[in-house]
């Protein structure tokens, strides 16, 4: 069957404040799809402290990834090795992220990790310094990009992790990992800050605005047979840690493309999600509207026209995510007035 199914990670407003955003929000092509369409699957409720956000769950088990027996992030770091060229060792990977943590008024924050700007030469430089604490305790690691870094650690199978999404702008204690290795991983993570915090390089960072390097996230704990099934024809837009699963930044085409395209294939719209997480409401506004207009607006035209069978909307919130499935059949039921209601059921 010809489809495309359409990930927008944060499209659910939080509930107090749909209302009002919906209210306000120009989404034309969305209110179509969404008012023609029908569920595909029953709203699905999840836990506001789970270990990783909805969308992220989604794809891990539309990917088949390993599920944790207790709640955790997904097993991509073996996986995203791979895709960034390295073929690892057997043994149990995590995946490793340079942060910035800052201090709220009675506890710990992370910054969320896409604001870090951290170049090459930097994150090789802060590398270099920290890669001996690791060997020296036995623990392999390797460089993946400026962002992404990989820790061996056999002994922690099974330490419970969260994404970095997951737990971005809250209390850090909540998040932090429990399990096997948990202390040995507090005791490396606290060497590393203080290894950091004489950094010139943190002090040239601060002095141009930026933040300051001094933590590390660690999750996705994998043996190295994880690896995604090839769920889709073609994915497009995934880009971060969802490269797990095949496809590169630079490689997402525009939405003519994707409609000409065959098979059942994702698309990743995930430009909701940093501004969510600030809560920046005003910019998720923005941007809700620059998804319709640049992508749902012509993939709706796509689907009018029989480029598609079905479009296949996954939308997610801090804590739900929705399903709604649009045939092209559908969208003569002219009598469906567009509506952006679904948003906040």
């Amino acid at each position: 069957m010809n489809q495309l199914d359409i990930l927008i990670p944060f499209a659910l407003p939080p509930a107090e404040m749909a209302r009002d955003l919906l209210r306000q929000c120009q989404a034309p092509a969305l209110a179509m799809l969404l008012a023609r369409g029908k569920p595909a699957a029953p709203t699905q409720s999840h836990d506001p402290f789970s270990r990783a956000l909805p969308h992220e769950h989604w794809l891990a088990r539309r990917f088949g990834l390993p599920q944790p027996a207790q709640d955790s992030s997904p097993a991509a770091a073996a996986a995203l090795m791979r895709s960034l060229g390295h073929t690892p060792a057997a043994g149990h990977w995590f995946v490793l992220h340079p942060a910035h943590i800052h201090v709220a008024r009675d506890h710990l924050v992370l910054t969320d990790i896409s604001q870090l700007q951290l170049d090459e030469a930097q994150s090789q430089k802060l590398f270099a310094s920290a890669a001996p604490l690791f060997t020296e305790i036995g623990h392999e690691v390797v460089y993946g990009d400026a962002g992404t870094w990989f820790i061996r650690a056999d002994a922690w199978a099974g330490l419970r992790t969260s994404t970095p999404s997951a737990a971005s702008g809250r209390n850090v204690d909540i998040w932090m990992p429990e399990g096997p290795g948990e202390l040995a991983w507090r005791k490396l993570q606290n060497e590393v800050q203080m290894q950091w915090f004489s950094e010139s390089l943190n002090e040239e960072r601060e002095m141009r605005g930026l933040k300051t390097v001094n933590s590390m996230w660690i999750w996705g704990g994998a043996d190295t047979s994880a690896a995604p099934a090839s769920a889709y024809a073609a994915g497009y837009g995934l880009n971060g840690w969802t490269q797990a699963f095949g496809s590169a930044p630079a490689s997402l085409p525009g939405a003519a493309d994707i409609a000409a395209g065959n098979g059942h294939r994702l698309l990743l719209l995930d430009q909701l999600v940093e501004v969510a997480l600030a809560q920046e409401w005003g910019l998720w506004l923005q941007r809700m509207e620059s998804i319709d207009r640049e992508w749902l607006a012509p993939l709706l035209a796509s689907l009018r026209d029989g480029a598609f069978d079905a479009v296949n909307l996954i939308l997610t919130g801090a804590d739900k995510l929705v399903q709604i499935s649009t045939t092209r059949g559908a969208l003569r039921k002219f009598w469906l007035k567009p509506s952006l209601s679904k948003l906040s059921a």
